[in-house]
């Protein structure tokens, strides 16, 4: 029982925690299981397919023929435009119609690849929108309503499924829960019909605005009929190319039982669960299983993949310019004006990467040239070109040519990082090997569409040069980690797919004519290893001899000197003393006037306390730090800051969570007498009744002394590791600088101490540092000391002892109080198992001390959980051993 006891308060966190991220997780973790589940379900199918022989299909398709079907594809793409203009009609929007048919791509395409449960596509309207001034509840209507209208037209389809107009019979045969699928889908019109007339659908989409008209509604829903049929009408078209006598009807109910599937396992595109029951479909028409999964591979292409690079390339044009910022007479954020409907999906949805979906859109694009040059390495040219090309180009050279499109082609993969993170010394060598990979697709087999499109992303990227100012930024192990395995995964992808190809392509050769052209499975092999090992090694070169780094390591004794020189002009704060520990470097602002300690952990600059200077000054200060830390693509958060400055951090983009409060006795007015301190004065009474003693020893400290109470401090460890950056630790130079009050046994052995951290406030404010004790000290020891060292604190003349932090102290305790905070206060009240929370607040309270709040102040972009797990990294960073974090 007392077990179970001790195990509800972990419960009752462990509870909250779920309660309060379930909402988030849900929307990726939903989509994620069905995938899986549909995958699992289709394993045996996709088993049955010669992906070879697929790509086989693919790459013989007749370009004529092929150019057609991209424009098909792209028209049924274009059409989702319409609901956007139906829209700009509805709101009036002052935006011109190209600009209209811009976003709308940019938003849909992105969308249908990478959106789950529309999170991007409405994230990216948002960012668009606004900077073209369009007020921030126009923008959360119109995403709210393209939520709603969207599926009517599918749902329409599948009434004509159901109905009999396209034969689904077959299908639904095969897999029975289909049918459940197409029910729910075919029941959304109706519903969605009776649901616009409610006034909760008018409070979904704002009550301040119009109200979606009858006309509005009609025109959206034709829109989405014609989405959804010229796309299933797409798919017919790519299917029967691959597929001959495909009919249109069997096909179009095929499209819609699929398209049903995929939407209700809300993945991106309805991936998965679309793919399956179309192969299932069309395999029931008695197509073989390579035909029917290059036709759905060639949908993909075509409806999504093209799309999206189109989209991916209007980005990078849309964010390379300078919008008009949005309007300043709208100061409501996108946040606020969410309703309470609209926030359980985070509907629009403030996401960090959309101001960066220009720079992150290029890296994509990069990253996709390296795949194109791989999956061109990995496949054989065609019979003509390949006569062609050996007509102008010697065999040596055309295989020289495909190891080094395969060695660039993983160098742009990995390069792509540092284009998306706008490193300036990323787009020189990206550059030069887009060109390149260009030049040697072409003379490997006269591939001259990988050409065009690698040398079109080079100039997209050469367009975009002025947007790669980053110094550098941080490559940490987990970062090697991920690139040496994704560049092994890619390497034995290409492995397999050329093993699968090759034999299939030489088996196809007319008397073996160019067998010397073309590489068999071990020679590719070989080509993949030398391009892995030649990849890595000038990687690893380019890092070793990088010319530009930002670091965190131990502050120098001239550095040191500057601090103690400023602070003779100017005010410190509670922990300015830390400056001194030597574990922190300065960042100095506004010609050297204001300062700025901080130190590194992963990709956050983290600032300890409130910048010190000239009030006037810190907001410049602050923004100048930011742009110093941008150019190594790091994060600023300032921890422990004072509510003084908030106003001033709001101003710069800061968030706000609530670390505890610190505990600030007035010496001025504190005193033992009343009934309140009893207990305090026992413990004085007993103290010197029993001959104990207090002394303050003034620094130089002597290093016998030193050593005796480094003893103390190793026996109150207990073999621990100590803490740093907003800690003090034992270490003899740092404790040179301040006081050290000694509590003396009755033999005269030194038992406890504490050391004092100075606020240079003018002698106005001292704080405790650190406090050590031995562990048969009698009870009260530390009262004692306290009591002792406020008092000295008092007859010295400062007006306002520190007794430190108490973590999470009143923190998340209004009901309207942010999720997090909420969930620290939970921490606080059930985490006594791990940290005494409760306990040292009590114990702090008793010498009646005023609280002040401490926050941390961090971007919206920035995720607070990770930050939290950062700093609290950061605090347990090992101190003494003036570590270099290094910032490529």
């Amino acid at each position: 029982m007392a077990k179970n006891k001790k195990e509800l308060p972990r419960l009752k966190a462990l509870k909250l925690l779920s309660t309060l991220y379930r909402l988030k997780i849900i929307q990726i973790l939903i989509p994620l299981a069905i995938i899986g589940l549909i995958i699992w379900e289709g394993q045996a199918e996709f088993r049955r397919i010669d992906w070879a022989a697929t790509l086989h299909i693919l790459r013989h398709i007749e370009p004529s023929r092929l150019l057609l079907l991209i424009a098909s594809s792209l028209v049924a793409v274009a059409s989702v435009g319409g609901y956007e203009f139906v829209l700009r009609r509805h709101f009036r929007l002052s935006i011109r119609r190209w600009t209209t048919f811009r976003i709308a791509w940019i938003a849909n395409s992105t969308n249908s690849v990478i959106g789950f449960a529309g999170v991007a596509g409405a994230a990216l309207r948002t960012y668009l929108y606004r900077n073209r001034g369009l007020s921030v509840p126009t923008i959360t209507a119109c995403i709210a309503f393209l939520s709603t209208i969207t599926i009517t037209g599918i749902s329409l389809l599948a009434w004509g499924g159901l109905g009999g107009l396209f034969p689904i019979d077959a299908v639904i045969r095969t897999h029975r829960w289909t049918l459940y699928a197409v029910w729910a889908i075919a029941l959304y019109l109706p519903g969605y019909l009776l649901f616009q007339r409610t006034s909760f659908y008018a409070k979904w989409l704002n009550r301040d605005l119009p109200r979606m008209n009858p006309s509005t509604i009609a025109a959206s829903v034709i829109v989405s009929v014609a989405e959804w049929a010229l796309a299933g009408a797409a798919f017919w078209l790519i299917a029967s190319t691959l597929l001959p006598d495909l009919p249109f009807r069997t096909t179009l109910g095929i499209y819609t039982v699929a398209a049903a599937a995929g939407l209700v396992s809300l993945a991106p595109g309805g991936i998965g669960g679309f793919d399956l029951i179309a192969l299932f479909g069309l395999q029931t028409l008695g197509y073989a299983p390579e035909n029917t999964a290059a036709a759905l591979v060639l949908y993909r292409i075509l409806y999504y993949l093209i799309p999206w690079l189109i989209g991916l390339v209007l980005g990078v044009l849309e964010f390379a310019q300078n919008r008009q910022k949005p309007a300043e007479t709208d100061s409501r954020t996108v946040e606020d004006s969410l309703n309470g409907w609209q926030r359980l999906w985070e509907f629009p949805g403030q996401h960090a990467w959309i101001a960066e979906f220009g720079a992150w859109a290029l890296g994509k694009l990069v990253f996709l040239s390296g795949a194109v040059l791989l999956l061109s390495a990995a496949t054989p040219g065609l019979l003509g070109r390949l006569e062609f090309a050996e007509e102008l180009l010697s065999a040596p050279l055309m295989r020289l040519s495909h190891q080094l499109s395969l060695t660039v082609g993983l160098m742009l993969i990995v390069l792509s990082w540092g284009i998306s993170r706008r490193i300036q010394r990323a787009y020189p060598w990206t550059l030069g090997l887009l060109c390149a990979g260009a030049l040697f697709t072409f003379t490997k087999a006269f591939d001259f569409e990988e050409a065009i499109f690698l040398l079109f992303v080079a100039l997209l990227l050469y367009l975009s040069r002025a947007r790669f100012y980053r110094i550098g930024a941080p490559i940490p192990r987990e970062r090697l980690a991920v690139w040496a395995a994704t560049t092994l995964l890619i390497a034995y992808v290409y492995d397999i797919v050329a093993a699968g190809t090759v034999p299939e392509f030489m088996h196809r050769l007319p008397d073996n004519r160019y067998l010397h052209l073309i590489l068999n499975p071990t020679q590719h092999t070989i080509a993949v290893v030398t391009g892995l090992g030649v990849t890595w090694l000038l990687l690893s070169l380019a890092l070793l001899l990088r010319p530009n780094k930002i670091t965190a390591s131990s502050a120098s004794a001239e550095e040191l000197d500057r601090v103690r020189g400023f602070l003779n002009g100017a005010n410190g704060n509670l922990l300015t003393h830390m400056l001194f520990a030597g574990d922190k470097r300065f960042f100095w602002a506004c010609d050297g006037r204001v300062l700025i300690p901080y130190s590194i952990i992963r990709n956050k600059f983290v600032v300890l306390g409130d910048p010190l200077g000239d009030p006037a000054l810190i907001s410049g200060g602050i923004q100048e730090c930011q742009r110093h830390a941008d150019l190594y693509d790091l994060e600023v958060v300032f921890y422990q800051v004072s509510p003084a400055y908030l106003p001033i951090y709001h101003e710069n983009g800061y968030r706000f969570f609530k670390l505890g409060e610190e505990a600030l006795v007035n010496l001025t007015t504190f005193s033992l007498a009343g009934k309140a301190n009893t207990n305090l004065r026992t413990v004085i009474n007993r103290f010197d009744r029993e001959g104990y003693r207090f002394e303050v020893i003034q620094p130089p400290h002597d290093p016998q002394a030193l050593e005796r109470l480094r003893r103390i401090s190793d026996a109150w460890l207990k073999g621990r590791r100590e803490k740093g950056f907003s800690l003090g630790w034992f270490d003899p130079a740092y404790l040179q600088k301040a006081p050290i009050a000694v509590l003396l046994a009755p033999d005269g052995q030194e038992i406890a101490f504490a050391t004092l951290a100075p606020s240079y406030d003018g002698g106005r404010t001292t704080s405790i540092d650190l406090m050590r004790h031995l562990a048969d000290t009698p009870n009260g020891t530390m009262d004692f000391l306290f009591i002792r060292l406020i008092e000295w604190s008092r007859d010295q003349g400062y007006s306002v002892f520190n007794l430190g932090m108490a973590p999470l102290a009143s923190v998340g305790e209004a009901r309207a109080a942010m999720r997090e905070e909420k969930l620290a206060n939970r921490l606080y009240e059930y985490g006594g198992y791990w940290y005494g929370f409760k306990g040292l607040r009590k114990y702090k309270e008793k010498f009646r001390p005023a609280w002040e709040p401490r926050y941390l102040a961090y971007p919206a972009r920035v995720s607070l959980p990770v930050l939290l797990v950062e700093l609290i990294l950061l605090i347990a960073r090992r101190p003494n051993k003036g570590r270099r974090v290094k910032v490529k």
